[in-house]
């Protein structure tokens, strides 16, 4: 029972607590409603009371932004007036000066009409005075005609070849003047550029042939070299493409071939084989190959050491192997080594004496007969200078350079200064007494063509040719031939030589008008 009691008391009292409580949270809530009702109102006075404030400002920002456009607006407003009222006045000077314009066009007008008028009466004036004029001179060259006894036409003919004569005369004379006068200044200076350049280059004369001696020790290796019933000869023969000639010179075997690289190999092989004693066809076959090797060897190196002697860089390899054959090359009985190498220096020299490229003009110099060189048979039908020009081209040479090898025979026009020079250097070379043999036949044709040509022009009476060709004397009739037409002769003369003939150097011609009057005292 107490503790039913003491549960029941329990009870109430929660009962009890719980309802107190409730009341006193329901004031409590009525007290917080207030109190936020209070608090609301007054936020809602502040910013009513803020609302106003920002809008006075707004619409006092508003007011002021109006004001700043509407002062900008003015001002582009006053810009556009000012811009309208200037084009106005641009306008008006235009129309002024428009009007004055158009008032002097009128005067000028006016004032071209008059002189129009004025030049319409003088044509018609001197329209009148011409057929005037032309009616008078037809009467004189009628009354002329009659005097004369010839009509305009031949008269006129009579006085054009009168005129003709005349001008070609004094042509002649001028053209002699002038080239005297540039005698007098280039040919002084030209010779004096080409003695110091001779001068200063020393070569050796013509010594190459178409025969090589070998010496052997005694004249029993005369038979071990033509071998059993021959065979070590022949087989010589056919592996080097060089006749052998054993015959009774004591000590001594003649190998003849007209390339002289073939006899080069030729000799050299007979020197090895005498040397190691073994002399059979088979060896000599071996020993001929080892020694197209070893001079294919040793052309590459004479090219090389040629190059560089001259101080020329840079060459393509196929080049200087065109430069070392050219060794065991001759023209006329010169070396071709020797007379490009000495038409090198030449060129050199020539170039720096005239103040140009030294260096360039060598290395033309030096190529400017490789296509006398040629590797194969096709090669030597095309002319020398135009195939030495296309090798040129191919391995990279210069235009200048190849324009020099392929004009010095005049087959291209030359284009570069250097192509002169290369053309008078190869003919200096091979002009020199000494440089080269000439076949004794071509040389007497070359006198008779001279001689020749001389006679086939009118009044000629003798007709040398001296100094071995470098000088045409003509002796003319006097009665044929006056002072001025000897002139003229000499350069016709001169033209048909140059155009018809091909020479090295110069040819002198001479023409010779000789009056003798002659009378006996007795």
């Amino acid at each position: 029972m107490d503790s039913t009691m003491i549960i029941i008391a329990a009870i109430v009292g929660l009962a009890i607590g719980f309802g107190i409580a409730k009341f006193m949270e329901k004031g409590k809530a009525s007290k917080t409603i207030l109190n936020a009702k209070k608090e609301a109102s007054q936020i809602l006075k502040e910013a009513k009371v803020e609302g106003e404030s920002i809008k006075k400002d707004k619409i006092l920002q508003a007011k002021e932004k109006f004001l700043e456009l509407k002062a900008e607006h003015e001002k582009v407003i006053v810009n556009k007036d000012r811009k309208i009222n200037e084009a106005e006045k641009r306008t008006r000077d235009k129309e002024s000066q428009v009007s004055s314009e158009l008032a002097k066009s009128k005067k000028i007008n006016a004032q071209l009409d008059d002189k129009l008028k004025d030049v319409e009466h003088r044509k018609e004036f001197y329209e009148k005075k011409q057929a005037e004029v032309e009616k008078m001179h037809n009467s004189q060259i009628q009354q002329l005609e009659v005097i004369s006894g010839l009509s305009a036409d031949e008269a006129k003919n009579q006085l054009i070849e009168s005129l003709r004569e005349t001008a070609k005369s004094d042509a002649m004379g001028y053209i002699q003047t002038t080239v005297e006068e540039a005698k007098l200044t280039a040919h002084q200076e030209a010779r004096k550029i080409v003695i110091n350049t001779i001068q200063r280059i020393g070569t050796e004369e013509a010594v190459e042939n178409c025969v090589s001696v070998f010496n052997i020790e005694s004249d029993d290796v005369k038979g071990r070299i033509i071998g059993r019933e021959g065979r070590n000869i022949r087989a010589l023969e056919s592996a080097t493409g060089v006749e052998i000639i054993v015959d009774d010179t004591p000590e001594a075997i003649i190998l003849s071939c007209f390339d002289s690289v073939r006899r080069e190999i030729a000799r050299l092989s007979l020197h090895k084989l005498v040397t190691d004693g073994r002399i059979h066809p088979a060896r000599i076959e071996e020993v001929v190959k080892k020694t197209e090797k070893q001079i294919e060897a040793e052309i590459i190196d004479i090219g090389k050491r040629t190059v560089i002697d001259l101080g020329i860089h840079g060459l393509h390899p196929e080049l200087i192997k065109a430069v070392g054959r050219m060794k065991y090359r001759s023209s006329y009985g010169q070396n071709l080594l020797q007379h490009s190498r000495e038409v090198a220096k030449l060129c050199g020299v020539m170039a720096s004496e005239l103040g140009l490229n030294p260096k360039m003009a060598k290395r033309a110099g030096l190529l400017h007969d490789i296509g006398k060189v040629p590797n194969t048979e096709a090669e030597v039908e095309t002319p020398h200078a135009i195939l030495g020009m296309q090798w040129a081209e191919k391995y990279g040479e210069k235009p200048d350079v190849c324009n020099a090898i392929g004009a010095h025979h005049d087959e291209i026009e030359m284009k570069t200064l250097i192509s002169p020079i290369v053309q008078v250097c190869d003919a200096i070379s091979g002009a020199r007494p000494g440089a080269r043999r000439q076949v004794l036949d071509s040389y007497i044709q070359r006198l008779k063509d001279l001689e020749e040509i001389a006679f086939g022009f009118g009044g000629v009476q003798k007709a040398y040719a001296i100094q071995a060709g470098r000088e045409l004397r003509v002796i003319v009739e006097s009665e044929k031939v006056s002072d001025d037409k000897a002139s003229q002769l000499s350069f016709e003369i001169s033209q048909k030589i140059q155009t018809d003939m091909t020479y090295p150097g110069q040819v002198k011609v001479t023409v010779i008008r000789e009056t003798r009057a002659v009378n006996v005292a007795k």
